[in-house]
């Protein structure tokens, strides 16, 4: 398995950070190589990746998340892919976010790729448009405030009694 960590501060406060990266859809107007993200239900996403020429399709499964602190991932099928986003308050407007992924690289193209960090710049690349994104904006596209623990939803509604959009 190929392990990346990186983090990014942004200006923004950590509830918008994190409220954002519940927005999984809009992954692609700031990942690159992420072509379509779809949320099939609260906690079950399927990927369309295009990443060096290798496109893939795959299914992930939230396994934990909780508001303003953490979102962790593993995927259901290949390509076997695993992560944790953990959101760190830097202050009243400011935050830092945390990525660290674990991926298993398949075929000549993504071995060599994460031999020579390719890998690493892309989630550097990645955050650095987040950043750009969600300060340009400075107000989340929506929010996800329930937490999921095991894969499990503990509070479909937010604490507000009303579901919220994703």
């Amino acid at each position: 398995m190929a392990t990346v960590q990186d983090s990014i501060d942004v200006d923004v406060p950590v509830s918008t950070a994190y409220n954002q990266w519940t927005q999984f859809e809009t992954f692609p107007e700031f990942m690159k190589g992420v072509e379509a993200v779809e949320q099939i239900d609260e906690t079950s996403l399927q990927f369309r990746t295009d990443i060096a020429g290798v496109r893939r399709e795959y299914v992930a499964q939230i396994t934990e998340q909780t508001p303003d602190r953490k979102i962790a991932w593993v995927s259901t099928d290949k390509p076997r892919n695993a992560g944790t986003v953990t959101f760190e308050s830097l202050g009243a407007e400011r935050a830092r976010v945390n990525v660290e992924l674990e991926w298993e690289p398949e075929g000549l193209v993504e071995k060599a790729g994460s031999a020579v960090g390719a890998d690493s710049r892309q989630v550097t690349a990645d955050l650095g448009r987040f950043k750009e994104f969600i300060e340009s904006r400075g107000i989340e596209t929506g929010e996800w405030r329930s937490s999921v623990a095991h894969g499990e939803v503990d509070d479909a509604t937010g604490g507000s009694g009303t579901p919220l959009p994703r």
